[in-house]
């Protein structure tokens, strides 16, 4: 569905669409707005699914075992996160 909405822009900001639908990227000015909510909608995705994943690792050591918890060492937390990401998408981890 295809719902009609009013925006106003700066100028730089409807020069900028203007000029991409003028070079063929876009097919309208509307759709460079419509890519660019998409891409806002990817960024949260994507940080929602990385403080879920954060949130996850937190509950998971704080169930550790004092007896069984292992200090990582400094810069492994990237690669974990990485890890977990993949893991909770179903991928290979890294």
């Amino acid at each position: 569905m295809t719902v009609k909405s009013a925006v106003s822009f700066i100028d730089e900001h409807h020069a900028f669409a203007k000029a991409a639908v003028e070079r063929g990227e876009f097919a309208s000015v509307s759709a460079v707005v419509a890519a660019g909510i998409q891409r806002l909608r990817d960024e949260e995705d994507e940080r929602s699914a990385m403080l879920d994943a954060v949130a996850e690792e937190i509950r998971r050591r704080a169930e550790t075992p004092d007896d069984e918890f292992v200090e990582h060492a400094r810069g492994d937390f990237a690669r974990i996160l990485e890890r977990m990401i993949a893991d909770r998408a179903g991928d290979d981890p890294v």
